[in-house]
């Protein structure tokens, strides 16, 4: 896994509007359709594809967000265009393009690392929560 960011400009918050992470995956037996049963096929799943382009979001600011607050995904729009198989190799980038109180909209894009070719791409928008705060609603007393 390899993570890149920049600075620019600071939303509310202290997240910066412009941060970008780029991770690396390989696809395994454990990433495939069959295995996560949306499908049948040996080749990358689509809810996989998805877990590794938030992952980047979150990596984009996992360094950015000040003490005690997290991100949670709230909305994910992607195409997945292209099928993978196991061995290929995965480059999931996520730009953060805009931040509006809590709310962080994030340009998302999958590539093959060995051909270039676009597997997937979107947008993710995540909130900024408190972790305390966030998880207390669900503790039970």
């Amino acid at each position: 896994m390899v993570g890149r960011k920049t600075d620019a400009e600071t939303a509310p918050g202290g997240t910066s509007v412009s941060a970008t992470a780029r991770l690396e995956f390989e696809v395994t037996g454990d990433d495939t359709a069959r295995a996560l049963m949306s499908g049948d096929l040996e080749v990358l799943a689509t809810p996989r594809l998805v877990a590794w382009l938030e992952a980047a979001t979150c990596a984009a600011v996992r360094d950015r967000l000040p003490e005690g607050e997290t991100t949670v995904g709230t909305s994910v729009e992607i195409d997945h265009v292209t099928a993978s198989p196991v061995g290929a190799w995965v480059v999931a980038t996520a730009d953060l393009t805009g931040a509006t109180g809590g709310t962080l909209l994030f340009e998302v894009e999958a590539v093959d690392r060995a051909s270039g070719e676009v597997l997937g791409r979107g947008s993710i928008t995540r909130a900024v929560v408190d972790r305390e705060r966030f998880l207390a609603r669900w503790a039970r007393g």
